[in-house]
């Protein structure tokens, strides 16, 4: 039986959630590209210390550093609001708050994946990937 998963953002989203419900700081999973940009974007956003591409051979690993060994985990809630059976896109005015501005929404733009504040300053809508508190 193979181990693929159908939706790899949500098997990252879903490692992360686990490992800071069991005080774990650190995560090692499959890399791929918009992988490591969703984990460079959370990490630009405070969420996450480091990530680092570990390159091996068949194929290179994404090493996540959720916090530094003996703190808590700045995450406390993270969910994947668009799914492969329904995809969730909205307008840069309709992109929505996390817990009053406390949290971050995470935008797939043209230009990039993005904050959902990064992506209104710009005036650019797309598709919601995740949101984190």
């Amino acid at each position: 039986m193979s181990m693929l998963s159908t939706d790899p953002i949500a098997d990252m989203l879903s490692r992360i959630r686990n490992a800071a419900a069991v005080g774990k700081h650190q995560i090692v999973l499959p890399h791929s590209t918009i992988k490591q940009t969703i984990a460079l974007t959370l990490k630009q956003a405070g969420y996450l210390s480091d990530v680092k591409v570990i390159e091996n051979k068949p194929q290179a690993s994404l090493e996540i550093l959720l916090n530094e060994p003996g703190q808590n985990s700045v995450i406390t809630e993270i969910v994947r609001l668009s799914k492969p059976g329904r995809r969730v896109y909205a307008k840069a005015d309709e992109i929505p708050h996390v817990k009053n501005g406390r949290g971050v929404v995470l935008v797939s733009t043209s230009k990039g994946v993005m904050t959902g504040q990064t992506a209104k300053k710009q005036r650019l809508g797309g598709e919601l990937i995740c949101k984190v508190y």
